[in-house]
């Protein structure tokens, strides 16, 4: 059997009970998927944001922290933007926190079940390959469950 996401609904619950989301590889760049995700997130949820760039010092204003370690809470939610390789220390830095993390969250293209299964193992859930922004927006209203934004995307052509 292989690993998956846990269902839709499931999503939907973690992202209802979680109040802090730490955003590791956080870019100050704007046109970085991760700098679009973060000005999503302090725009349109409750959520406190904190993140995670030992080459950045501020982001849209915000202090930026080298090392999950380094952050002054202990987040419910670490929404990771990096390379496939650096998933393993991403997971170290996680475990090494007390208390924990509820969620590892991986973002689109991030995928690796053996690391999934060890943070799983750790009682952490796992979500890969997945956007923390277009959930969100999925749950809040903005969003079809599909992934769209049913009111604005069409097929059809305006008469």
């Amino acid at each position: 059997m292989t690993w998956q996401n846990p269902p839709v609904l499931r999503r939907r619950q973690i992202l209802t009970g979680t109040r802090t989301v730490a955003l590791v590889g956080a870019s100050p760049n704007p046109a970085r998927a991760s700098n679009f995700v973060a000005t999503y997130l302090l725009a349109s949820t409750g959520f406190e944001v904190y993140f995670v760039n030992p080459n950045a010092t501020a982001i849209l204003g915000r202090p930026v922290y080298p090392s999950l370690a380094e952050l002054p809470v202990v987040p419910d939610l670490v929404d990771v933007f990096r390379r496939p390789e650096d998933l393993p220390g991403v997971l170290d830095e996680v475990l090494a926190l007390a208390p924990r993390p509820r969620t590892l969250w991986l973002q689109f293209g991030l995928f690796d079940a053996a690391l999934a299964a060890r943070a799983e193992q750790a009682g952490l859930e796992v979500v890969m390959d997945r956007c923390l922004k277009v959930e969100h927006a999925r749950f809040a209203g903005g969003l079809h469950l599909a992934g769209f934004d049913t009111g604005v995307i069409s097929s059809r052509r305006r008469d």
